[in-house]
């Protein structure tokens, strides 16, 4: 039962921790733009320009 006084303070400061680094992901724009980085696997732009020469 004593190890609960050092469990919970532990977990609370680690979800804080996740917390802040989740929400700096957001503010630094880290999640802008998934729809345009997965297509931009899918377009072959390379084998364009080679068929233009």
């Amino acid at each position: 039962m004593d190890i609960l006084y050092l469990l919970i303070p532990v977990s609370v400061v680690i979800v804080f921790l996740v917390g802040l680094v989740f929400f700096w992901a957001i503010a630094s724009g880290q999640f802008d733009g998934l729809d345009r980085e997965g297509e931009s696997v899918v377009e072959d732009r390379d084998s364009e320009s080679q068929y233009k020469k």
